[in-house]
């Protein structure tokens, strides 16, 4: 989603988000769900809700820099999102940090934290359609 090829001749990598989130609101929000894809993978690799919670931080974040018209676009590519969470993920995989898979409150609580995480993002995506719709006067 972030580094799917390289600008030519610089060390900056763009990606699926970065092309679809040239769409406002909608390019936003298909980003985000796709992005939601690694959160629930954190959740199935049973990760602890902390790391959840700052993948979660690191999409908000990403949703809030897509709501600024054009500049939001370039910070929306330099934040990495999703490549941040990939390697939070990795990391803490790699440490061993991982929930008892017998806890049922942990699968209650990073559920709910993934879906408030979407809740938001997709807010912010409805707001940034809506606000396009009322400068085009449609609404």
């Amino acid at each position: 989603m972030d580094d799917l090829v390289r600008v030519p001749g610089t060390n900056i990598g763009l990606g699926l988000d970065a092309l679809i989130g040239l769409i406002p609101g909608v390019g936003d929000a298909a980003g985000s769900v796709i992005s939601g894809m690694i959160l629930a993978d954190a959740v199935r690799k049973r990760v602890p809700v902390s790391v959840l919670a700052l993948m979660g931080w690191n999409l908000v974040l990403d949703a809030l820099l897509g709501l600024i018209p054009g500049v939001g676009d370039v910070a929306d590519a330099a934040h990495r999102a999703n490549l941040k969470n990939l390697r939070l993920l990795e990391r803490t995989l790699d440490q061993g940090r991982t929930v008892d898979v017998s806890s049922r409150t942990y699968l209650v609580r990073a559920v709910l934290m993934v879906v408030l995480i979407l809740v938001v993002v997709l807010a912010f995506a409805v707001l940034a359609i809506w606000g396009l719709l009322k400068l085009l006067r449609l609404v």
